[in-house]
């Protein structure tokens, strides 16, 4: 029973992290909407400053790094999960397979500093959800 608690604790750690790091890539899609010169950390790397079109991107990233936090801090237990727990299971390796393929497509980008900088996030976000959903 001891175990389940450690458990429980560790997962719920796990979540804040997570969502403490979304917080952050949050705060970097806002600064890359408004027109940060930045994007050679994102999208490919492409444009110091983005198009229109990326930043849109960029916004709709922010809704998305929310959702996938809520997700992680249901399936920890934090948060209650609405309108029921059914969803939340699949939701969570949905998101696992969702960061993995992030995580594939920083290490392919063209872009050293999005290579350098978003793979080792990504990695440590894929790390975090994984331990969650198994716990």
């Amino acid at each position: 029973m001891r175990w389940r608690t450690l458990e429980h604790h560790m997962a719920g750690t796990a979540a804040i992290i997570f969502t403490t790091l979304m917080a952050g890539l949050a705060a970097f899609q806002l600064a890359l909407s408004l027109g940060a010169p930045i994007g050679h950390f994102a999208w490919g790397g492409q444009h110091r400053v983005l198009p229109t079109s990326l930043r849109v991107g960029s916004l709709v990233s922010i809704l998305l790094y929310a959702l996938f936090s809520l997700i992680v801090l249901m399936r920890a237990g934090l948060v209650p999960a609405w309108p029921n727990m059914s969803w939340i299971v699949p939701a969570s390796w949905v998101l696992v397979v969702y960061l993995v393929l992030g995580l594939v497509m920083n290490t392919i980008s063209r872009s050293r500093a999005e290579r350098y900088t978003m793979t080792p996030l990504v990695f440590t976000l894929l790390v975090l959800a994984l331990f969650v959903s198994l716990s």
